[in-house]
């Protein structure tokens, strides 16, 4: 994990193997396919099989990179909010409130079910990689009759990921206000900014970074350092 990919290099560690076994000594092959999933991932760790099982499926058939990586990019966001609904917001909340409850009273069944509960969840991620696998090698002859459509549909709703992403993880808001009159001020948040474009300062940063990083080439660690930077800055001069 980490703030550049967030999962990006534990994703591409996890399916390296498969990988490896796929591509064999194509080492040209891999080497894309490595580089094709060293991109930015954040999903449900219990949904992510499904997905690595979808993908592993349309690579051993020789789908083309595009449209392999753009129904990653496309499926991971849904995955996780499907995925985090199911598991952290309701399976372990409630089995852990039961199982709390057997604890407190003194009973060695609080933390043993709701390990095995935890390791009933844990494992049944193998089947859910068969499970993302079959469903993968049956789709496989639609995905290549259709690529182009898949290609774009997947695009578009990847694109619609990445603005809620956008919108969820990036915030910047000007504390600074414009005084009018010696008692009246006006927020240029909330009475401008808010006004012509809800989130358009996080939305216009973006758009710069990634114009810097296709553009200028600029590494996104210096980036990362640079927001920090102004972030603290900007935050201590009462500005933002």
């Amino acid at each position: 994990m980490n703030y550049q990919l967030m999962q990006g290099a534990g994703w591409t560690l996890s399916i390296l193997p498969a990988l490896k076994k796929i591509y064999g000594k194509d080492k040209k092959g891999l080497s894309a396919a490595m580089k094709g999933n060293m991109e930015f991932m954040n999903t449900n760790n219990y949904a992510a099989p499904l997905l690595m099982g979808l993908e592993m499926s349309l690579e051993e058939n020789g789908e083309k990179r595009n449209t392999i990586d753009s129904l990653r990019v496309a499926l991971f966001g849904p995955l996780a909010g499907i995925g985090d609904a199911i598991t952290w917001f309701t399976i372990l909340p409630i089995v852990a409130g039961i199982t709390a409850s057997f604890a407190k009273e003194g009973s060695i069944l609080g933390p043993l079910v709701f390990f095995l509960v935890y390791l009933f969840m844990f494992l049944l991620r193998m089947p859910i990689a068969r499970l993302g696998y079959a469903a993968g090698t049956k789709a496989v002859s639609d995905i290549r009759k259709d690529s182009a459509i898949v290609s774009h549909a997947a695009s578009v709703l990847g694109c619609t990921v990445i603005g809620g992403l956008i919108a969820t993880y990036v915030q910047i808001n000007v504390k600074a206000n414009i005084a009018v009159t010696a008692t009246k001020s006006i927020s240029i948040q909330k009475q401008f900014f808010d006004n012509i474009f809800p989130n358009i300062l996080p939305l216009a940063y973006t758009f710069f970074l990634y114009y810097l990083v296709k553009k200028k080439n600029i590494s996104p660690v210096i980036l990362i350092i640079i927001t920090f930077v102004l972030a603290i800055l900007l935050s201590w001069l009462g500005i933002l």
